[in-house]
C-alpha cells in the first residue's frame, strides 16, 4: 500500500501484558489508517521491534485477517516488558528510535499500553522535538488493571471484570454443592498489584444477600488476619461455605506485599512470590480447620476472549480509531480516553487527554467503592462496574472442531535499512 496522503507512515506497537481486546485496538488503528491511505508498520514484540528495526509490513495482511483481530485475544504483533529509562540515561536508545523512524519515513508513533508505555511515549515525543524530527506520538490506552488516570475505564478491564465475576459465581455454585462434606472455603486470586479494580469487579456476582463472593481482599485495605478469619468463620456458620476473592497485591498492615518475593521485573514492579491465594487459604486451614481449595486464573483472566464484554470490545476499537485520527489531525503527546456521559443509561465518548496527566500515575479504587468493613463493594461501585461488563461478543466458532476461530497474522518484516542493532539488557 502506498501513502496516498504523502504524510509518511504510522508505527504501531503493543506493550506490556496483553488483554482479550488489545487486538481490537490494533484493528481500529489499521482499518482507520487504510481508510486514510496511511501505511502501517507494526513493531515485532513491541518497542523491541522499533529498536531492532523489525517492522511488520501490515499491508501484507488481508482485510479479513485484520477484521478477525477484533475477536482474537493475545497480542497479534507481539508485546514486551521493556522499560526505557530517562532520556539522559538511555539517550542512545531514544535516538535509535528516531533513526528508525527517519529511515522509514515514520511520522506517526502509536504505543498501545499502560502507565509505563505512556511514559515512554512522552519521552519519545520530547526527544523527537529536540532533534527536530516531526513525529506525532499518541498513546493508545490498555490495561486490565484499570489504573490509568484521566479515563473512565481502560480497554481490557471490562472483559477481565466480566470473566472474574462469572468465574467466582460459577465456582461458588460448585463449592456450595459440595460444602456439606467437602470444601468449605474457596479462595480465588485475581490480578491487581496496587489497585483493586479487578477484585472489586468480582463483587458484581453477589447479587443478593449472602451471595458469593462473601469476602473481597483489596490492595487498598491492609490485611488484618484476625478480622479476616472472624469474617470467614461467621460466613461459614451462616451460609455453610465461604467464597473469597483476594487481589495479588494485598498488603500487610506494615505495607509489605503478603507475597513479596523480593524480585522486581523490567519495569521495577515487585514480582509477587508464592501467591496470595495459597497463603490466605493456608491461614484458613491452619487457624479454622476448614477444608479449603484455591485457584489462580492468572493469564486465563486476561486472555478469555470467549467471554469478553461487548462494551469493552467497542471501547478498545474506538480508542484505536481515535488515536489515528488524533495523529493525522496533528495532535501530539496525547492519548484517547473514555469519558462517561451517564451511567443510566450508559453513554460514553472519546476525548484526547495529555499524556503528562497519565504517565506513571496509578488510579486506585475510590474509598467509596469499598464497604466500611473493608470486605466488599458498595452500591456506588456497582453503578460504575455494571455497564462495563454488559453485552456479549463471542468469537466465531469452527463447526467441526467446536473451537474459536482465532487469527494468526503473516507478520512479514520490512527490509532493514540500518545496521544491525543489539539490545544488551532486556
Amino acid at each position: 500500500m502506498s501513502n496516498k496522503s504523502g504524510k509518511g507512515a504510522l508505527f504501531y506497537a503493543q506493550s506490556g501484558g496483553v488483554t482479550a481486546v488489545i487486538n481490537a485496538s490494533a484493528c481500529g488503528v489499521i482499518e482507520t489508517c487504510r481508510r486514510h491511505g496511511i501505511q502501517v508498520y507494526a513493531g515485532r514484540n513491541g518497542i523491541l521491534g522499533a529498536l531492532r528495526e523489525e517492522l511488520i509490513d501490515v499491508s501484507k495482511e488481508d482485510r479479513a485477517a485484520i477484521a478477525a483481530l477484533r475477536h482474537t485475544p493475545g497480542g497479534a504483533f507481539g508485546s514486551c516488558r521493556f522499560k526505557l529509562k530517562s532520556i539522559e540515561a538511555d539517550r542512545a536508545r531514544y535516538e535509535r528510535l528516531i533513526e528508525v523512524c527517519r529511515a522509514h519515513d515514520i511520522r506517526y508513533f502509536l504505543y498501545n499500553g499502560g502507565n509505563d508505555s505512556a511514559d515512554t511515549s512522552l519521552k519519545i515525543s520530547k526527544l523527537s522535538a529536540e532533534l527536530g524530527y516531526d513525529l506525532k506520538v499518541v498513546g493508545v490506552p490498555k490495561t486490565v488493571d484499570n489504573d490509568l488516570p484521566a479515563t473512565d475505564s481502560c480497554p481490557g478491564f471490562g472483559s477481565v471484570a466480566k470473566y472474574t465475576a462469572v468465574s467466582i459465581a460459577e465456582a461458588s455454585l460448585d463449592v456450595e454443592s459440595m460444602s456439606e462434606s467437602s470444601t468449605k472455603v474457596f479462595v480465588m486470586e485475581v490480578m491487581g498489584r496496587h489497585a483493586g479494580w479487578i477484585a472489586a469487579a468480582a463483587g458484581l456476582a453477589a447479587e443478593g444477600k449472602d451471595a458469593p463472593p462473601h469476602v473481597i481482599l483489596f490492595p487498598e485495605v491492609p490485611f488484618e488476619q484476625d478480622q479476616f478469619l472472624a469474617r470467614v468463620k461467621e460466613v461459614v456458620a451462616k451460609v455453610g461455605y465461604c467464597s473469597v476473592i483476594v487481589s495479588e497485591g494485598v498488603k500487610t498492615p506494615d505495607g509489605k506485599f503478603l507475597t513479596d518475593s523480593g524480585v522486581v521485573d523490567a519495569f521495577g514492579h515487585a514480582q509477587l512470590g508464592g501467591g496470595a491465594a495459597p497463603i490466605v487459604a493456608g491461614l484458613v486451614k491452619d487457624k479454622l480447620g476448614y477444608k479449603i481449595h484455591w485457584a489462580v486464573p492468572d493469564y486465563l483472566q486476561r486472555s478469555a476472549r470467549h467471554i469478553a464484554s461487548k462494551v469493552d470490545l467497542d471501547q478498545a476499537y474506538a480508542v484505536g480509531k481515535a488515536a489515528v485520527e488524533y495523529a493525522l489531525a496533528g495532535k501530539n503527546a496525547v492519548m484517547p480516553v473514555i469519558k462517561r456521559v451517564s451511567s443510566k443509561p450508559f453513554k460514553w465518548k472519546i476525548e484526547a487527554a495529555p499524556i503528562t496527566k497519565i504517565a506513571n500515575i496509578e488510579k486506585k479504587l475510590p474509598a467509596n467503592f469499598i464497604t466500611k468493613d473493608g470486605f466488599h463493594i458498595t452500591a456506588a461501585a456497582r453503578t460504575y462496574f455494571e455497564p462495563l461488563i454488559r453485552g456479549e461478543a463471542a468469537p466465531p466458532y469452527d463447526a467441526t472442531t467446536g473451537l474459536p476461530k482465532y487469527v494468526r497474522l503473516k507478520r512479514v518484516l520490512l527490509k532493514k535499512k540500518l545496521p544491525k542493532y543489539e539490545i544488551a539488557d532486556k
